[in-house]
């Protein structure tokens, strides 16, 4: 900052115009409120210099001086180029209303850059962040020249809407797809929820010879094979990262963790956890402690939390989901209490819903059910039904009546259409020999017309597709021919009649002769 100082003095002493040096290494500090003096002091800023401080204030989050400064270009007479274009662009996708984007979109088509595909893509990807999708979408339809980029910016825009019908809509018809297109759709249907179709976007893309997947597909498919519990496409994942030095990228390395933990390969998340070293951050530290407290290893846990605090690594709310996890899965009521207070007194973190759910089902499973409610009582926010499931079964578990009978009513506003609260209340009354109560939650279940949910019972992995099945279920397309294997497996698996149990046989028959 000094020399940028020294060379400002002699600018001035010398009356040489060092403007664009002094702002260019002003805007790498970055210090903007400075940088925005020089460029104020200077008589006839060009666009270029405009451009930059665009850009700065766009990074730098303040959009709003952005705008001013294109509007600023407009009124002093100078052209805005695609480059002014590309970076108020973005700046605008950073302001909740959409109108700025509306004038500038006018604006742009006015200075005759239409045509240009990378200012279209900057305004699609804008239009996309506001959520006006149907802007987005009109913009890219009008393109006459449309390149991958801007496919993918229209696939990203529906994918972060969630709308990922509309995304594989548009991905399936692109003309040529890239390592981004291919990741973009795989991360949607992984952070929608759909592992199964995320994994399946993933085995066609290694099917495609023509893209290799990067760190962030690798990154994106991971929790797919997390949450199905697909060890041996994790492992294989696994060592395709490895051998393209994927594991260098922190978001590689704790997916990969937590697959492993996720997939009750605990030891190998922990060796993994130990070869980050020093690269590990709070996101590694909340998956092997919620890891090691999933698995039973509860003194570990809390050792590994006590080792975080010694590093200077400060927990944060998800930090302390997975220590109250330990102690709800190791019984360990005092010390749940403990880490509870320390969130506020020590730490400075409210506790969220999810916080006081933990402590419900710690306080539940050891029977103390009327702290358990005098807790929801003094909650800062309203109790979801995940809370008053929590309660409801450890009254279920307890054989509580009184306090499930306040639980239970609570959920039968939240979830008028779960049977599943009817028969735990009907079970309860059933354990307690109350019998108009298991016949009034039959009424209840017949009235309202309540039949519970079949569970899945399989997950089975074809090809590149991934398969569930109900008990006894026939709606797969080939459900016959499966049956007519099972069958046959079945019968083969059906020991024939040894030689010890035809002789087993005759003794018994002499001994009752």
């Amino acid at each position: 900052m000094n020399q940028i100082k020294q060379l400002h003095a002699r600018s001035l002493r010398t009356g040489l115009d060092e403007t664009k040096v002094l702002l260019q290494r002003l805007l790498q500090i970055p210090n903007l409120v400075y940088a925005r003096k020089i460029f104020d002091l200077h008589q006839n800023p060009c666009i270029f210099l405009y451009n930059k401080l665009i850009q700065s204030y766009s990074v730098h989050n303040h959009p709003h001086e952005s705008i001013f400064l294109f509007n600023l270009l407009s009124s002093n007479g100078l052209k805005p180029n695609h480059h002014t274009f590309n970076f108020v662009f973005a700046a605008s996708a950073s302001i909740s209303s959409v109108k700025p984007l509306r004038m500038l979109h006018s604006q742009f088509f006015r200075s005759g850059f239409e045509s240009d595909s990378f200012c279209c893509t900057a305004l699609v990807t804008a239009y996309a962040k506001l959520g006006v999708l149907c802007c987005a979408r009109k913009v890219f339809d009008e393109m006459s020249n449309r390149d991958v980029p801007v496919w993918n910016a229209m696939v990203t825009g529906y994918k972060r809407q969630g709308d990922m019908n509309s995304a594989m809509e548009l991905f399936d018809s692109m003309p040529c797809k890239n390592v981004i297109s291919w990741t973009t759709v795989i991360s949607g249907f992984a952070q929608n929820g759909n592992y199964s179709k995320a994994l399946m976007m993933y085995l066609c893309m290694e099917k495609d010879k023509s893209v290799k997947p990067n760190h962030i597909t690798v990154a994106s498919v991971l929790p797919a094979c997390a949450n199905l519990g697909d060890l041996e496409i994790g492992r294989r994942i696994e060592e395709y990262a490895r051998e393209n030095g994927f594991f260098d990228n922190i978001y590689v390395s704790n997916a990969t963790l937590e697959m492993y933990s996720k997939c009750g390969m605990i030891d190998v998340a922990k060796r993994i956890f130990d070869e980050m070293g020093n690269q590990r951050n709070l996101c590694s530290w909340n998956s092997m402690i919620s890891g090691l407290a999933t698995h039973g290893k509860h003194n570990e846990a809390l050792d590994l939390y006590s080792e975080m605090l010694r590093k200077g690594e400060k927990p944060d709310a998800v930090t302390f989901v997975g220590l109250l996890l330990t102690c709800v899965h190791g019984g360990m009521v005092v010390k749940g209490k403990e880490l509870f207070k320390s969130m506020e007194d020590v730490h400075k973190i409210s506790p969220k819903l999810e916080h006081y759910g933990c402590m419900i089902d710690l306080l539940g499973r050891v029977g103390k059910l009327q702290e358990a409610y005098d807790l929801i009582k003094t909650m800062p926010m309203k109790p979801d039904a995940v809370v008053w499931g929590t309660l409801l079964g450890a009254c279920s578990f307890h054989g509580n009546v009184e306090i499930a009978e306040i639980a239970s009513e609570a959920l039968f506003k939240l979830e008028p259409s779960n049977p599943g609260n009817c028969v735990i209340m009907s079970n309860i009354y059933a354990v307690n020999e109350k019998w108009d109560g298991v016949s009034r939650m039959r009424k209840m279940m017949k009235k309202e017309t309540l039949t519970k949910a079949a569970g899945y019972s399989y997950l089975v992995e074809v090809g590149v597709e991934v398969h569930n099945f109900t008990v006894e279920d026939k709606s797969h397309p080939r459900s016959y021919e499966i049956y007519q294997v099972l069958d046959e497996i079945c019968r083969r698996m059906k020991p024939k009649k040894s030689y010890f149990d035809s002789t087993l046989q005759h003794e018994q028959l002499c001994m009752w002769q």
